[in-house]
């Protein structure tokens, strides 16, 4: 069981072991989001190495496929929500490709399970899955990135969109500034046409796009086709040292989704909501 409200499950067969056999977990920040990691602390002060998570410490681990906790889902018989390391990233530089290979013919082998598999590097997702024999993962592994604010959602959910999956969905969690959704950001979409991008909300008023061709969408979607973004989280920062949430960037993001018709799930306000207004 875990008390994150989007899942009902933790499965972490990717762990660290230090030079004295303490076992642990190991990750690297990447960007803003992992400031205050809660996983980082567990691992530094709780249960794990007592390593922060950092390039440093990997070279002072062995990383390691956990073989009793790899099995696990074989021999879970009732159908649940799983995130996937959730102490850990999955497609991080220390797991290797063949430790993927084995987490995800075990998702294969479970179809009843639904696996929610969240990272902050969804280039060697993109990579890994788009090499593999096996093709495109079952529509039970969903694939998610984690959006924190504009820079990472124009960089992250690109290479979402790129990648072979049955299921996509974001994790704007902790929200650290205000996402705003272009049709490129929730339809795996080609170039406009007419040259001008499409670069509008997608809650604007048809008025607003420059071309007002046929690439354009209202409020029903792009062409009335379904978004390839399914579900988005959103919160705001909790625990110590907690950075502010304007709730009108999480407003704003529900506002949108539904516009889109994106499912749009909001976890909470945060340690430090605040109020002024969104500037869109």
């Amino acid at each position: 069981m875990t008390k994150i409200e989007w899942t009902e499950e933790t499965w972490n067969p990717i762990r660290a072991r230090d030079s004295a056999g303490t076992v642990g977990w190991h990750c690297e920040r990447v960007s803003e989001g992992c400031v205050n990691c809660y996983a980082e602390t567990i691992n530094q002060k709780r249960f794990g190495t007592g390593l922060p998570y950092n390039r440093r410490s990997r070279d002072l681990v062995e990383v390691l496929l956990d073989e009793s906790t790899l099995q696990k889902p074989l021999s879970w018989r009732k159908p649940r929500r799983v995130f996937v390391c959730s102490m850990t990233d999955l497609f991080g530089e220390w797991v290797s490709d063949e430790m993927l290979d084995r987490i995800f013919a075990v998702m294969a082998l479970t179809p009843h399970i639904t696996y929610q598999v969240l990272t902050k590097r969804p280039e060697r997702m993109r990579a890994f899955l788009s090499e593999r024999p096996y093709g495109m993962p079952d529509r039970n592994i969903w694939l998610g990135v984690s959006v924190e604010n504009q820079h990472w959602a124009d960089v992250r959910i690109p290479e979402l969109l790129a990648t072979p999956a049955a299921v996509r969905f974001l994790s704007c969690e902790p929200l650290l500034g205000e996402v705003y959704f272009t049709r490129d950001l929730l339809w795996n979409a080609t170039p406009c046409p007419e040259g001008c991008g499409c670069a509008r909300p997608v809650d604007a008023d048809v008025a607003d796009c420059a071309c007002d061709g046929p690439c354009c969408f209202d409020l029903e979607g792009f062409n009335g086709r379904k978004p390839d973004i399914d579900w988005v989280i959103v919160g705001g920062e909790s625990g110590p040292g907690a950075r502010p949430c304007d709730v009108g960037w999480i407003r704003s993001i529900v506002s949108q989704c539904k516009a889109a018709g994106t499912k749009v799930f909001v976890k909470q306000l945060g340690a430090r909501p605040v109020t002024a207004c969104a500037s869109h």
